[in-house]
């Protein structure tokens, strides 16, 4: 899909930075060329003959050098790739950017480009979560700048969170997306996914049976078609797909929250399986067996983030998918549900346990429109994902 796609790929500073030089050999080996552009704090990290190896091309460095000026001047420089990828995208470039700022040769560039450009973040957890990388983020996007990442995990520095650089089979994966003709190109679109849990003590939770296998089928499948994807997903069974913007949760209070954080979208799918309640005041220790009895546990109802964003006075999605997994009148409660909600669609199956459809590697769903209901045959959830992304793709086009 990347053979003869030109990519120029600043190279920002910070320890993720090594990361490039194995994302430059995966572009390479699907055919893409990649002008490498390193900045002087990238420097820090990967040397310019290690990158210039790898990319088996020069390595632009500085705006006033007059032989790049010569050869190749900054504003050429900036045209003629397919498109522009900053990674690491630090905090220090995403504000310069934000702001338009031109101070150096990565800025100048990214400033004077008509080509699109993805940024991948990479930063400590709090320098990611301050008010201001998330402003400037906020405002990159709606200049509709594309964003891979950052997942959470360990840090270089010690800490654990949001803020590690996706690794470099998903931004290969998301460039594809981007540089492909899909019919959700230039779409920004949430899936939420899997169970939530809800803590009742710190070793038991409140759960279900979700896998989170049909939502992460829909979140690959809207990928493929060029959809910008954030997936906020409980603790599920199956693994992210990759190429798309994965937020980690646990509780549905935190997915409200994660849901929230990546507004606005063009279109919000809502496959996760969201506990109801929970236990209004969870347990700090873990509770024992006591001749007094069983705990008295007293619940709490979760938010319904599905009602929540459907119900939006500004910003709503134009497109807005709730699930519905029933035992029982599945289309008539489906149906309801979608009312109660104010969604657009709902797809409702049957989970009953002689369906083995929930935890399951089949699915057989009804989508339910204000046209009426149309009930699916039974199939993978791969293929019940890949046609719901084609409807997805085809009601945004409208």
């Amino acid at each position: 899909m990347l053979a003869g796609k030109h990519i120029l790929l600043i190279i920002g500073g910070g320890i993720a930075a090594f990361k490039t030089l194995d994302l430059i050999r995966r572009l390479r080996e699907r055919g893409a060329e990649v002008t490498p552009v390193l900045t002087r704090a990238g420097e820090e990290f990967v040397t310019p003959l290690s990158v210039s190896a790898l990319a088996g091309r020069k390595v632009f460095r500085d705006l006033f050098d007059l032989g790049d000026e010569a050869e190749m001047g900054h504003i050429q420089l900036s045209r003629v790739a397919d498109l522009v990828v900053v990674a690491p995208a630090t905090a220090d470039l995403m504000a310069k950017m934000a702001q338009g700022h031109a101070n150096d040769l990565a800025s100048t560039l990214l400033l004077a480009t008509d080509t699109p450009v993805m940024i991948v973040p990479a930063m400590n957890v709090r320098m990611w979560e301050h008010a201001a990388t998330q402003r400037n983020l906020a405002t990159l996007r709606a200049d509709g700048i594309a964003v891979v990442g950052p997942n959470s995990g360990d840090m270089a520095c010690g800490e654990y969170g949001p803020g590690r650089m996706s690794e470099p089979m998903e931004i290969v994966a998301a460039i594809e997306a981007q540089l492909g003709d899909g019919p959700l190109k230039g779409k920004r679109i949430l899936v939420t996914s899997g169970p939530t849990h809800e803590p009742i003590d710190p070793v038991r939770y409140i759960a279900n049976r979700s896998s989170g296998a049909q939502g992460t089928a829909l979140a690959r499948a809207l990928a493929a078609l060029g959809a910008e994807v954030v997936f906020v997903t409980g603790p599920a069974d199956v693994p992210p797909p990759e190429g798309v913007h994965v937020v980690r949760v646990e509780t549905a209070q935190q997915m409200k929250d994660a849901v929230e954080a990546a507004l606005p979208v063009d279109a919000g799918v809502f496959a996760a399986a969201v506990a109801d309640w929970r236990v209004s005041s969870a347990s700090e220790r873990k509770l024992k067996k006591s001749k007094d009895g069983l705990p008295d546990l007293s619940f709490a109802e979760n938010p319904d983030i599905l009602r929540g964003v459907s119900q939006m006075q500004t910003g709503r999605p134009a497109l807005v998918v709730g699930f519905a997994a029933e035992t029982d009148e599945v289309i008539a409660n489906a149906t309801a549900k979608r009312a109660r909600k104010g969604c657009d669609w709902i797809v409702a199956n049957d989970v009953s346990p002689a369906t083995g459809i929930m935890g399951g590697a089949e699915n057989a769903v009804t989508l339910i429109t204000e046209s009426g209901a149309e009930s699916w045959p039974r199939m993978g959830k791969d293929a019940v994902a890949a046609k719901l992304a084609e409807r997805i793709a085809q009601a945004l086009a409208q």
